[in-house]
């Protein structure tokens, strides 16, 4: 990893919970389990297999075969060599871990047999099904030794008591029922959820059974007396498995709301909330030390996690809540990030350190955030239609400057930082001075939200793109527009000048990248192929290349003057901020570096990446076209920006990472990006 990194990323010791993503299956997993001897997970699918996965290297181990149609429960016997399945095609079966060879096939149940267990001697088998019954099966002579009836609603659970002496099932019709495991008669029944349950287990004990329920919550029940112990809430939608730790102390809990959490049986607190998966989660288990975590969910994977770690982390420094922007400084020292939780923090890039925190509480979100050429000021849009200036040495708010009547959408800096300019939902398009806050001029013409304001190499002129499908030319000096260029037949997402100031380009939901003449405001031609909105635009260092970035996920490379297509490279997301390196070779961007000098050819497919393109996946920091880094649930983008050596994260976490590679070259000026609505 030296090789490619200048320095280890800046990241906190701990950086999540999650230690394997098991991917296999292909569709919904529905149940999960570990062995005995905690080496060995099983997972159960909708896709009608039943997995076996190394839980150290997390390698796919023999694939288990043989039901007809989902596999909805699975569990390991007692000592490890069988795997005991329940399916929707009303069966039970008992297969041999090793070879995956069947044993044994239980019949009888009429409908979906929707949970199962074993005794703890390994000689019984239990089963719940949507026909309403509770039975027990003899393993040695495989016959029914009894049906339980009583249950007014499918039963969705079963479980053992680890005394083998009881068994709770729980059911559609809001009940957990205990029986005699002997006798087969019904002990008691547990009234309280005000829905179905979904999922019971006993405590290592059998003093307490546990269920969760589509009422949300999680209870707890005294096996003697049947009464309810305590109710645990904090799930937002059905929970929808249960498990207790080896030493009693912990319940785990799976939900539909795609979390899954840690609770103190005791206490009844909220220990620890695992997030990671896509969709619903559908089951849980410890391991039998009790240190690991695995969980099954309908996004089709199987993931591990490490208790322990997770009791270690604490709230990485930061923000409190999710990074919407990231901006570097023109000079490359700096990074400011604003959040959710409304403040503007200001880092260290070689450090990877904060630096200060802002003064007062911004209401950007979503708006706009620029540092000025010299890096000493940030201007930044807010929704509430102020615009702010702050010292980006100590933090201070220098100026809020007030004047438009909607949200800012976009700001930014002339050359000689003397002035600001603002785009706004209003329509308008406002001309400040930086040092005494004043408005100097207001521009009025476009019909509907102005989404792009940039100034001229010169600045004496502002080029706007607007939401009422034209881009304007504006005199800064007179305050007056100069031209209107139409011909787009979609909202403008996208607006840039040359480097001689002599053409503009624009882009926009139509699909197309247009060039106009600055001076004549003729349109010189329209670039055609993207599939989707465009949401970038950027001229090379020598004006000659024009880049295009679109929700149609592809990086396109024209030539300016030709309006010829020269490449296209795929992304994994789309691209929404471009800037071009030093040398104009890469093109730097919200998601990573593209090496543009690389053209296709017979080896080597369109968009394909090369040793020098890093690009930032959800999950993923690819190099050179491989997954590189994995991020943690807690530590993927949700904003991001390049700069030469650097690549940094914003994060849901609230955290900002720092990622130095090996030298690329200097710049002495860079943008930064927000994540578009």
């Amino acid at each position: 990893m030296q090789i490619y990194f200048g320095s280890l990323p800046h990241v906190p010791k701990y950086w999540g919970a999650e230690i394997q993503k098991l991917e296999g299956h292909d569709k919904w997993v529905t149940a999960v389990a570990f062995s005995p001897d905690g080496k060995t997970a099983v997972s159960a699918s909708w896709d009608k297999t039943i997995r076996l996965w190394d839980v150290a290297t997390g390698d796919e181990g023999p694939v288990l075969v043989g039901h007809d149609d989902t596999v909805s429960a699975v569990a390991f016997s007692p000592d490890g060599q069988t795997v005991l399945s329940g399916s929707w095609d009303s069966t039970v079966r008992l297969c041999d871990a090793a070879t995956g060879g069947k044993n044994r096939k239980f019949e009888g149940h009429n409908n979906v047999v929707s949970a199962i267990a074993f005794s703890p001697d390994g000689k019984t088998v239990v089963s719940g099904s949507y026909d309403k019954t509770v039975r027990l099966w003899d393993i040695a002579k495989g016959e029914e030794k009894h049906m339980f009836e009583g249950h007014d609603g499918r039963v969705n659970a079963v479980a053992f008591s680890p005394d083998g002496k009881t068994v709770a099932s729980g059911s559609d019709d809001k009940t957990v029922r205990l029986w005699d495991a002997v006798t087969g008669e019904e002990i008691r029944t547990l009234v309280g959820h005000d829905d179905q349950v979904t999922a019971v287990v006993f405590s290592p004990d059998s003093k307490v059974v546990v269920s969760g329920s589509g009422d949300k919550t999680v209870r707890l029940w005294d096996t003697v007396t049947g009464e309810e112990i305590r109710t645990l809430v904090g799930h937002e939608n059905t929970v929808s498995a249960i498990a207790f730790s080896p030493d009693g102390k912990t319940v785990l809990s799976g939900s539909w709301d795609t979390t899954i959490r840690l609770w103190d049986a005791g206490k009844a607190g909220e220990i620890q909330k695992l997030v990671g998966h896509d969709y619903l989660v559908s089951a849980v288990a410890f391991s039998p030390d009790g240190k690991m975590v695995i969980s099954g969910s309908w996004d089709t994977t199987v993931r591990l996690w490490n208790v322990a770690m997770g009791e270690k982390m604490r709230r990485p420094a930061g923000h409190n809540d999710i990074v919407e922007t990231v901006v570097f400084s023109p000079d490359g020292k700096t990074v400011v990030s604003e959040s959710y939780d409304k403040m503007i923090r200001l880092w260290d890039t070689e450090k990877g350190e904060e630096k200060r925190e802002f003064e007062g509480r911004n209401e950007h979100f979503g708006g706009a955030i620029v540092f000025s050429q010299d890096s000493k000021i940030l201007v930044s849009g807010s929704y509430d239609g102020t615009v702010t200036l702050w010292d980006a040495a100590n933090g201070r708010k220098m100026q809020t400057l007030v004047g438009h009547d909607d949200h800012v959408t976009a700001v930014a800096f002339s050359l000689d930082g003397k002035a600001v300019v603002s785009g706004s939902g209003d329509k308008t398009i406002r001309l400040w001075d930086a040092v005494t806050g004043g408005n100097i001029h207001t521009l009025v013409g476009h019909n509907d939200q102005v989404s792009e304001v940039v100034f001229s190499p010169d600045g004496t002129t502002v080029v706007s793109g607007s939401d009422d499908k034209t881009v304007r030319l504006w005199d800064i000096a007179k305050g007056e527009e100069k031209r209107k260029f139409e011909g787009h037949s979609e909202r403008i997402s996208a607006v840039a000048f040359s480097p001689d100031g002599k053409t503009v380009a624009s882009g926009s939901d139509d699909k197309t990248v247009r060039l106009w003449d600055a001076v004549t405001g003729e349109e010189l031609r329209t670039l055609v192929g993207h599939d989707d909105d465009i949401t970038a635009v950027a001229f090379s260092p020598d004006g000659k290349t024009v880049v295009s970035g679109s929700r149609d996920k592809t990086v396109r490379v024209w030539d300016a003057a030709t309006g010829e297509a020269r490449h296209k490279h795929l992304t994994p997301r789309s691209v929404f901020r471009t800037d071009f390196s030093c040398d104009g070779n890469y093109l730097e961007t919200d998601i990573g570096r593209l090496d543009l000098v690389v053209a296709p050819t017979a080896h080597r497919a369109p968009g394909t990446e090369t040793l020098s393109t890093i690009l930032l996946e959800s999950s993923w920091v690819r190099h050179g076209g491989a997954d590189f880094l994995w991020l943690p649930h807690e530590y993927r983008g949700y904003s991001s920006a390049v700069f030469d050596l650097f690549l940094v994260i914003g994060q849901v976490s609230g955290a900002v990472s720092f990622f130095s590679f090996k030298s690329w070259c200097n710049k002495s000026s860079k943008q930064g990006f927000s994540r578009p609505e």
